[in-house]
């Protein structure tokens, strides 16, 4: 029994020994037989069922006291059995809750009183006795092989001829049997369930996605995988937990609940912890039942997703395909040699969406799962064995040994950490590749192999040679880093750092820090534990190891991991520390050369914080350990080589807040700036991204401009085949036109002609920031005329149709800082511009709709015939209104200002009326953000001009909450406040709210403002109050 229960049943992550069992239908199926066996086990074998356990079994039960009936002595907490053992002790004792059994006959009968629990007690038993056997038959029967039992048993029978051994025998003989029947029984049951497999759930993924956004007809809002790197096996998850069977994990956000984090396994989908909020790893505990696909999940948790699932299911089937049907397709066709049509195969209907899921089962075997060392151990008689071969045995695309497999042309990919929002990087799972048997290897890859193999056994100068012998090989070529990696060497070349010789460890690191370029190698160091070695060696007095060790720590710190490592180790401080160029030395104190290598110190510290940067934590621990003061300093060197990670890290750290306060104390623009004029594009291209970074804040931009840094970012924007350049300089140039000041240079340096030239033929990247640019720069008339002048005003309105939101975002100011001139508002009216920017409320994103919303204004405004182009949009007034029901603050008060200019024509006015304008505006006015007063008191003012819409505003308790706004420090909400009230104040019902809520006080200070729109709207609406006194009191008296 014990060999099923290690074998076959599942036990949660701690592990057999420590953890318990899951809650699966293998594991229910397991306890169902042991309980069979247990059940059964009485009348089957009367004798054997009186044999007294060695030990008792001992476990926490549910069963109270007075479920046991004759045959025992039992009271409020204890239950004692009549049956003793021939030393008078009970073969059943229950002392609340927990309970020991030492006879099969009494296992048998607490099952059945246990009646609806039973699987829970069986369940308890084995998770309270974890070797059963042992405890049933003694210490000896678990040391023993299982082949041996029987044999020993019969040894003792003969020797002391004992009927309690020939008993033992029996009872061994009958678990034996169990055991076995427990994996037959396992194993079937594998093999008739539906194993689930990576092509499987991949395809149901990506029909999941076409089928998911915004809509009510979609099925989900998104799903999408947790990793973008996909192993050779088609996997996405860790090589340690697809040990466990488990192929990737998805995210998914309905539309009825919140997002979901999911493990999709060979055995099924279930719900896991989640990512976890400190380092965004995933939890990976099993968290819900396990169900036979993704769907049958995403029904069962979302009420809407099953609902449109079935309005779908047609077009489900018709999307998805049996592997197995296409299979045996190519087959027939390349059998008969013709091409099979469509009328030949089966209808795509009658294929449902779950039964992809039937086209591979698990074949029954023992060793039904990999184990991996992640050591990447190899035995030495397969190094003996592939050197007699002189080749490598082929191998899977498994991840047996624990090898990770290198693709020869490794790509690099994107990965977004959720420490740092800049933190884009390289995704270190690359496929591991394995060369195959037959493969033609050059000579170098089995030279490198044999001189590993030196490094493992010779002396220590044997050991130097063979590090210099395979320095000499081109160690950029991936072929001599499998064949490092493939033989063991990384391990020995780490090994090496941990000796107190430095030839050794120099030459370890130089080979280290050449193959440490390739991101497989890169994890497979921080797999062995290398890092914390590279970074003790980080305090020695050998500056030549210092900077070797700087720069492999620059190339592994690449992905999240091996940055928490250094910064865990102590690595940040010893890294800033390395910035200091006065550190002593015991290395020969040569002008030239002493000064040379303090440099390389440092340029080697600031590469490896380069790569640390990255991580929010990282760059919080380099400010503590000093690093700004370190870095200013070296900003003002000449070396270029040294400029580029102290500027580098620099930019990266400027996306936190503190970081950007500290630069502007350290003085550190004014060499940003001086480095714009570098002839290094790389140099070039990091100043002007941390310019960017900086320019948030308005004295920084005031300090670019005054450092002379305007000029060479215009001069720059010439270089168009460095898009990566041109990005960085576009930005910085958006950022400092924040600033009316730097426009008119901008202006003069003739930058703005040129931005409107970038407009077309440019990636992303570079367009967000040059319409962000035009957007700030064509706030002034004169530049307006520029770009419209330039045939600027074509592409802005061609890009309205992307999808890209920062871009929309950008677009859409521009526009409508253009649209404020009215020759460019015929223009964007002629190329349907206003249509476009209509279009754009309906856009899923807060921050499109608000900025469509604020550029539709002036372009209402400014229109010929505004009314009528309003109209001629269907359904747009009703979009617009229905808009006043968002959350967003800066959505409501962008449409505020948009009713406000549509109010202006009559016909629309009627119009927005009778949708329902009155009572959404009314629903607003209880707010305390003074920019949505503003325009929400502007639309009220506008909306009066209807009907009785003024008596509705009163009704809907509008009047109240407006006369609060006169209490705000905004001039502007003051002087809209005062023209809403003015027109309420055409009703009497208002009058007499607003002179009960103390709008004359108020109103009389007004008057006295020494602006006049305000001064009027006050006195207006006193003069309306005064006179409904007044007829109030003439009427009293008369």
């Amino acid at each position: 029994m014990g060999v099923a229960l290690t074998r076959s049943a599942q036990w949660t992550a701690s592990g057999y020994g420590t953890g318990t069992l899951e809650i699966t239908p293998l594991n229910e199926e397991i306890l169902r037989e042991i309980i069979v066996f247990v059940e059964h086990f009485t009348h089957k074998y009367p004798q054997e069922a009186k044999f007294v356990f060695v030990e008792p079994l001992e476990w926490n039960t549910d069963l109270k006291p007075s479920a046991f009936q004759s045959g025992y002595f039992f009271s409020d907490t204890t239950v004692e059995s009549e049956e003793v053992d021939k030393n008078r002790q009970p073969l059943l004792f229950l002392s609340v809750p927990k309970i020991k059994v030492r006879s099969f006959g009494q296992l048998a009968y607490l099952l059945f009183i246990a009646k609806d629990t039973k699987l829970k007690e069986a369940q308890a038993c084995i998770e309270g006795n974890r070797d059963p056997v042992v405890k049933i038959l003694g210490s000896e029967f678990g040391e023993m092989k299982e082949d041996s039992i029987a044999l020993n048993i019969l040894n003792k029978i003969k020797a002391e001829d004992d009927y309690e051994n020939e008993i033992k025998m029996k009872i061994a003989i009958l678990l034996k049997e169990l055991d076995l029947h427990l994996l037959n029984h396992t194993l079937k049951y594998i093999s008739l369930q539906i194993s689930l497999n990576p092509v499987t759930v991949k395809k149901d993924i990506e029909l999941l996605q076409r089928f998911s956004g915004k809509g009510e007809k979609t099925v989900l809002e998104f799903i999408k995988y947790t990793s973008d790197y996909e192993f050779s096996n088609g996997c996405r998850a860790p090589p340690w937990r697809q040990i466990h069977g488990e192929m990737c994990y998805v995210l998914v956000k309905p539309h009825d609940v919140e997002a979901l984090c999911i493990t999709c396994s060979t055995e099924g989908v279930f719900l896991n912890g989640g990512k976890t909020d400190d380092e965004g790893d995933i939890d990976y505990e099993r968290k819900s039942e396990v169900y036979k696909d993704l769907v049958t999940l995403l029904k069962e948790k979302s009420a809407i997703f099953s609902e449109n699932m079935s309005k779908q299911e047609f077009t489900f089937n018709e999307e998805q395909k049996n592997p197995i049907e296409e299979k045996q397709i190519k087959e027939k066709e390349a059998v008969s040699g013709k091409v099979i049509t469509s009328s030949d195969r089966p209808k795509k209907n009658e294929i449902s969406f779950v039964k992809t899921h039937m086209a591979k089962r698990l074949e029954p075997s023992l060793n039904w799962r990999t184990k991996v060392d992640f050591k990447i151990h190899k035995s030495s008689a397969k190094d003996s064995q592939e050197e007699k071969h002189g080749k490598l045995e082929k191998q899977r695309p498994s991840l047996s040994h624990g090898k990770v497999q290198l693709h020869k042309s490794v790509d690099k990919i994107e990965e977004t950490i959720s420490e740092s929002s800049s933190e884009s990087e390289e995704d270190e799972e690359q496929p591991d590749h394995r060369q195959e048997a037959n493969a033609d290897l050059p000579s170098e890859y089995w030279q490198i192999q044999k001189l590993v193999k030196y490094l493992k056994g010779g002396n220590q100068t044997a050991t130097v040679i063979a590090l210099c012998s395979m320095k000499d090989f081109n160690l950029a070529q991936e072929t001599c880093q499998l064949a490092i990696r493939d033989v063991g060497g990384l391990e020995v070349l780490i090994n090496l750092l941990d000796t107190d010789e430095v030839k050794c460890k120099i030459g370890s690191l130089k080979i280290l820090k050449e193959i440490s370029h390739n991101p497989q190698i890169r994890r497979n160091i921080v797999d062995l534990g290398g890092l914390p070695i590279m970074v003790s060696i980080l305090d020695s007095s050998y500056k030549s190891l210092k900077c070797l060790a700087a720069e492999t720590i620059a190339n592994v710190a690449k992905f999240k991991r091996a940055r928490r490592a250094v910064r865990q180790h102590g690595g940040i401080n010893k890294l800033v520390a390395l910035l200091d160029c006065a550190q002593n030395s015991t290395e020969p104190a040569q002008s030239s050369l002493y000064e040379t290598r303090d440099v390389e110190v440092a340029r080697c510290g600031a590469l490896a914080l380069w790569s640390c940067s990255k991580s929010h934590s990282n760059k919080e621990a380099i400010r503590k350990a000093g690093g700004i003061p370190l870095l200013a300093q070296l900003l003002k060197t000449s070396h270029e080589n040294m400029l580029i990670p102290v500027v580098g890290t620099l930019q990266e750290c400027a996306s936190e807040e503190n970081y950007r306060a500290a630069i502007k104390a350290e003085k550190i623009i004014e060499n940003l700036v001086k480095n714009l004029n570098s002839e290094n594009e790389q140099l070039q291209e990091h100043c002007a991204m941390a310019i960017y970074q900086c320019a948030e804040d308005e004295e920084t931009r005031d300090l670019v401009r005054l450092h002379g840094g305007l000029k060479p970012l215009a001069n720059l924007l010439n270089n168009t085949k460095n898009k990566e350049l041109l990005a960085a300089v576009t930005g910085a140039i958006w950022k400092c036109s924040i600033s009316k000041e730097n426009v008119i240079k901008f202006r003069e340096y003739r930058a703005i002609e040129t931005l409107v030239g970038l407009l077309t033929d440019q990636p992303e990247e570079v367009l967000v920031n040059v319409v962000g640019a035009l957007g700030e720069c064509c706030q002034e008339h004169e530049n307006r005329v520029i770009v419209r002048r330039c045939g600027g005003i074509q592409p802005l309105v061609n890009l309205l149709v992307g999808i890209n939101q920062a871009l929309l975002v950008n677009v859409t100011k521009a526009v409508g800082a253009c649209a404020v001139e009215p020759e460019s508002m015929v223009i964007i009216d002629r190329l349907d511009g206003v249509r476009l920017l209509w279009s754009l409320l309906k856009n899923p994103h807060p921050d499109v709709k608000a900025s469509a919303a604020w550029a539709l204004c002036p372009c209402i405004e400014n229109a010929k015939d505004a009314g009528e182009m309003v109209r001629s949009f269907v359904g747009g007034l009703e979009l617009v209104v229905n808009l006043l029901k968002s959350d967003n603050k800066e959505v409501l008060a962008s449409v505020c200002a948009a009713i406000t200019n549509i109010a202006k024509d009559q016909e629309n006015l009627a119009v927005i009326t009778d949708h329902g304008v009155v009572p959404l505006l009314s629903k607003l006015a209880n707010t305390n953000n003074d920019k949505l007063r503003h325009h929400l008191a502007e639309a009220v003012s506008h909306c009066c001009m209807w009907g009785r819409n003024r008596v509705a505003f009163g009704e809907h308790r509008a009047v109240a909450p407006l006369v609060r706004y006169l209490k705000s420090n905004d001039t502007n909400v003051h002087r809209a406040t005062a023209q809403a009230l003015y027109q309420l104040s055409e009703d009497a019902d208002n009058c007499i709210t607003m002179h009960e809520n103390g709008a004359v006080k108020l109103l009389l200070d007004m008057v006295g403002s020494p602006d006049q729109e305000l001064q009027e709207a006050a006195a207006g609406c006193i003069s309306n109050i005064r006179r409904l006194a007044l007829a109030t009191e003439k009427a009293r008296y008369s």
